[in-house]
């Protein structure tokens, strides 16, 4: 059973900056890719950034230039550098992973973390 499990989350001013981290239960080379999400209140859950096993990375435009996904092979997690912050950035940022199995796409959520850009 794939578990993902988001830490990082938290209170923080606009224009400052923020890291999120998602530690896998397994080998993060065993999913196609892996990616942050995020649902504000009353919206829609939205892709923020996804990075695949290769180290192709892919971001939204509204977090161009501002946000950067990474990761630590060793360690299982990847990360969400989150800089130049702003109120809309307000969220449950949750990480995905999709795993290939019975050749179909499998989806695996974290439990999503708050991040709350606030002055």
């Amino acid at each position: 059973q794939v578990q993902l499990v988001e830490s990082g989350g938290g209170l923080v001013q606009p224009g400052g900056s923020l890291t999120l981290s998602c530690a896998a239960s397994g080998s993060i080379f065993s999913f196609n890719s892996m990616g942050w999400f995020r649902q504000a209140p009353g919206k829609e859950r939205e892709l923020v950034a996804t990075i695949t096993r290769a180290g192709s990375t892919n971001y939204a435009d509204s977090v161009k230039g501002r946000f950067a996904i990474s990761r630590n092979i060793a360690k299982k997690t990847v990360y969400l550098q989150m800089n130049s912050l702003k109120p809309e950035d307000t969220a449950v940022y949750y990480c995905n992973a999709v795993q290939l199995a019975a050749g179909r796409d499998v989806d695996y959520w974290g439990q999503g973390t708050q991040v709350t850009v606030s002055s």
